[in-house]
Formats: structure tokens, sequence, C-alpha cells
């Protein structure tokens, strides 16, 4: 079956050793938005990326893989997204949020 709809995308933009708890953020998120019954969540890891502090940050050289950047991304609708940016207020200190309206296709059996 294929369903069409119009939701939204969360993205989240941290770093590696961001924590939450003495746990990785990245981590603490995906299972906040597991636990707050998200449609689904990845957590993606950069090369190379900086953020507002001009720090470059690449797997290039050793010294400087340990903090690379971690997107996550979720989609879902626009109340539920709504809702889980209030958990994230919790959690968040350092980062960057984005959010936009996607097109989705689901392909499900």
């Amino acid at each position: 079956m294929k369903t069409q709809s119009t939701e939204k995308l969360l993205r989240i933009f941290i770093s590696e050793k961001d924590k939450h708890n003495s746990k990785p953020l990245y981590e603490e998120i995906i299972l906040l938005a597991k636990k707050h019954g998200m449609t689904g969540a990845s957590a993606i890891k950069g090369f190379i990326g900086f953020g507002v502090k001009s720090h470059i940050h690449t797997a290039k050289l050793l010294e400087l893989s340990e903090n690379l950047p971690i997107i996550i991304e979720i989609i879902d609708s626009e109340e539920k997204i709504n809702s889980f940016l209030q958990v994230l207020d919790g959690v968040l200190q350092d980062g960057l949020v984005t959010l936009e309206n996607v097109n989705t296709i689901r392909y499900l059996k």
C-alpha cells in the first residue's frame, strides 16, 4: 500500500560529544522520540562540519575526529513534532533545530 501526506521534518544538529545524564545526547533524543510515539527517528554522523563557534570537526584528522557532527531527523505530524519540541527543551543546551514541511510517500506491506 502506498500513502501520501504532508508532514513536518524536525532536524536536530548537535555534536557527537554532547551528553545528557552521562549518555550520548543523540542516543537520549532517539530514545525519547520512541518513548513519545514518534513515527521514526534516525541519527546520522557527519564526516566534516562546523557550527556557530566555527570549529572544524572532521574525520580526516585523528585528533579532530572525536567530536563529529550528528544530525537527528524525525518526520511526523505537525502536532506530534510540536509536542516533541517541548521535550527537546529539557535536553538540548547547544545545537540547532530546523523544521520544514515535507511531502511523504509511505510504502507499507
